[in-house]
């Protein structure tokens, strides 16, 4: 495995059977939900020698969220969150890469959910570059970031009778991504 920069130029697809879109937001002030993406698709053109010429973009399906309980993923998929009749697609397209460390690397973008666009900061780490059993070049990225549900117009929401919310207004967003060097 390699951490060189020079070996992340190129252009790369997302791998979905090795990529995981993840996220969590507090359940009743005191739990947290986990979730994530099953159908999505993205690229992204690595230049080593210069990262700030880089770029990405990410298209997930909406409906394709899993909590691992079919009532709340009803629940998401509905007007009252994601609303995936309506804007059935979230979209992230980056504007800007700035390097922080050898491995570590800032993405600004506009990030789409609910018809509604923000600018996101996604925090990387560059895993490493492999070449696997097929002689394919594969490279590897762990990301976080966090976003307001409420500024991209997810309002909905219980109060508690203790106090607080049933549903936190912070989501926080992971990546595991894995994609593969095109020819």
């Amino acid at each position: 495995m390699s951490n060189d920069l020079a070996s992340t130029t190129g252009t790369w697809e997302i791998d979905p059977s090795h990529t995981t879109i993840g996220f969590h937001a507090r359940h009743a002030m005191v739990a947290k939900v986990r979730g994530r993406f099953d159908e999505f698709t993205g690229s992204f053109t690595l230049d080593g020698a210069n990262p700030s010429a880089s770029s990405a973009n990410l298209t997930i399906m909406a409906a394709s969220i899993d909590t691992k309980n079919a009532d709340r993923d009803g629940h998401l998929t509905s007007p009252e969150f994601l609303d995936v009749e309506q804007f059935p697609t979230i979209a992230f397209t980056s504007t800007s890469v700035a390097q922080k460390s050898d491995s570590d690397f800032d993405v600004v973008g506009e990030l789409t959910i609910h018809g509604v666009t923000k600018p996101v900061t996604i925090h990387w780490e560059l895993i490493g570059t492999t070449i696997d059993p097929w002689g394919g070049t594969r490279i590897g990225f762990e990301g976080k970031a966090e976003i307001s549900r409420k500024e991209f117009g997810m309002v909905w929401n219980v109060a508690l009778e203790t106090g607080g919310v049933l549903v936190g207004d912070t989501v926080k967003l992971e990546f595991d991504v894995e994609a593969v060097k095109q020819a």
